[in-house]
């Protein structure tokens, strides 16, 4: 897909995306026997890419296992991606090495799913806070604190509680402390990977408004990934589905849930709760198993559970394609009745093609 149509900007000389992703892959070796030899590869990000704008949120959306936050992790180099290609304001970041992309780690900062485990228990949350700023040599002695006190200020800590430790903190007030940290460095780009997974309801809600109001007050850029459809449609401007290590589908949240036009988005959307308690939906409910990403199935590789499956769909894997304005979607159905397309059940349009 054009870098401009993922980006859902068109061709008409928009500005350059903030951050370029293709192609990307992340292939993890398996290895066995005394001398470790790779028998295989565990194939968690298989080709995809996406942009992001500034002042934008992508939701990264799919069933666990399918490489979401492996996508995360590799764009920000917290592992190293195995091949494609990763732009941070046009520069490429993904052949740097560790002493190259220090400059870059500002502009690029993560929030962790695990509110528990990412914050260092010995030390107090100010520290955790002002480490990063120390580490860049950014501000020293009373101009630090005076810093880390206005950023959790930003969060709606006090900041009183700036000496102590994250046992202290609820879960919601320690993934608060996270957001801090992930600020310290004013960054331009977060990628939050299942920020809010691990809380109630509520606290969810009040930490996702949160981050609505920093990306408006600081202009940042989310990569928001997550299972939950619920908080990424609240949350995303647009959203990439993902299955078994490639994106089957990205458009604007809108359309994305007005008018999905692949078969597993529409599975996943008919999963989604009504808050009506009177409302009705059929539920779509896939035959089988995620097929393993060690060997994934050959042509389509949701031909296994795809109801509306084909024989071209079994032997020929099908390409992204932009199949109306800002909607690209990688199916062969895609291809039979593109007149199908204003139809909002994607059902009957399914049926026509057979």
């Amino acid at each position: 897909m054009s870098t401009a149509a993922a980006n859902g900007k068109g061709n008409n000389g928009a500005a350059a995306p903030l951050l370029e992703v293709v192609d990307l892959k992340k292939h993890f070796p398996i290895r066995k026997g005394l001398l470790s030899h790779t028998i295989g590869h565990v194939l968690a990000v298989d080709g995809i890419s996406f942009t992001i704008a500034a002042g934008e949120t992508l939701g990264l959306v799919g069933e666990s296992g399918c490489g979401k936050s492996t996508a995360g992790k590799s764009i920000l180099k917290l592992i190293e991606p195995t091949s494609g290609t990763v732009k941070l304001r046009g520069t490429r970041i993904d052949q740097l090495s560790r002493a190259e992309m220090r400059p870059y780690r500002r502009e690029l900062q993560v929030v962790f799913q695990d509110p528990y485990s990412s914050l260092n228990p010995r030390m107090n949350v100010g520290d955790i806070v002002a480490e990063p700023m120390r580490n860049y040599h950014l501000a020293s002695g009373t101009e630090l604190s005076d810093r880390v006190a206005a950023i959790f200020a930003k969060v709606g800590l006090r900041s009183e509680a700036m000496q102590r430790f994250p046992h202290e903190f609820s879960g919601g007030q320690r993934q608060r402390i996270g957001i801090a940290r992930a600020l310290a460095l004013n960054p331009s780009l977060i990628v939050c990977d299942e920020p809010v997974s691990a809380l109630d309801v509520s606290v969810q809600a009040q930490v996702i408004n949160l981050l609505m109001d920093l990306q408006k007050e600081f202009g940042l850029s989310y990569l928001f990934v997550a299972h939950d459809l619920a908080v990424v449609e609240y949350i995303s401007h647009r959203i990439a589905v993902m299955y078994l290590g490639k994106i089957v589908e990205l458009t604007d949240t809108r359309s994305l849930f007005s008018a999905p036009l692949h078969p597993y988005t529409e599975a996943l959307l008919s999963a989604v709760p009504l808050p009506d308690p009177g409302a009705s939906r059929k539920r779509i409910i896939l035959k089988g198993d995620v097929p393993s990403p060690i060997n994934p199935p050959a042509g389509c590789r949701f031909h296994t559970r795809c109801p509306y499956a084909e024989a071209r769909c079994r032997v020929e894997e099908p390409a992204v394609r932009e199949v109306r304005p800002g909607h690209h979607v990688a199916c062969h159905l895609r291809e039979i009745d593109t007149a199908a397309f204003a139809t909002p059940d994607l059902t009957s349009r399914l049926r026509r093609t057979k």
